[in-house]
């Protein structure tokens, strides 16, 4: 004999072949042909329901689409961009030293540094690292822009799912400082 066990919400636990299994009180009885289907059908989810046993379909999955958008965002914002022929990197902490480094250059003029780019050192001055500052920071705020834009168009019920991989800035494009 086969039999069902199921969870407390009525869903289907496990199947139990006596012999091989202990079969408790609460085991339901199948036949050999509910069993077989039990067994492999997985295309959703078997339920008891009064006495019967059904299959019903799996719950949809609506993706969190505010969450799937700002992790593409935060992705594309640190993936690196190329300033006057050098790769810079924007993750999250060179953006901030980027930054610190920029206030630098802000209050002294005449400030100079070896900076790190992502293919080694480079001694820069003030106009070449006002220059980065501003391009990663332009970078970093087309990235939430287009965040943004993609937030609106949920709101007005436009997005779909290709839109997340269009629109971000392309970090591969060389960006020069006039």
């Amino acid at each position: 004999m086969k039999y069902a066990l199921f969870n407390d919400d009525y869903t289907l636990k496990t199947c139990l072949i006596e012999g091989l299994h202990a079969i408790p009180d609460t085991a339901v009885k199948l036949s050999d042909s509910l069993f077989l289907r039990l067994t492999q059908e997985t295309d959703g989810v078997w339920r008891l329901v009064g006495e019967e046993i059904t299959k019903v379909p799996f719950p949809e999955v609506i993706p969190d689409y505010p969450l799937l958008i700002a992790a593409e965002r935060f992705r594309r914002e640190a993936v690196g961009i190329i300033v006057e022929g050098m790769p810079i990197e924007t993750t999250r902490d060179s953006q901030a030293l980027i930054a610190s480094t920029g206030l630098s250059a802000v209050l002294d003029p005449d400030y100079r540094c070896n900076f790190k780019t992502a293919v080694g050192f480079v001694e820069i001055g003030s106009a070449q690292i006002i220059a980065i500052a501003k391009a990663v920071r332009a970078h970093v705020q087309t990235c939430f822009d287009r965040e943004h834009a993609l937030l609106q168009a949920i709101e007005a019920g436009e997005y779909h799912d290709e839109m997340l991989n269009v629109g971000w800035p392309d970090s591969r494009t060389p960006i020069t400082e006039s």
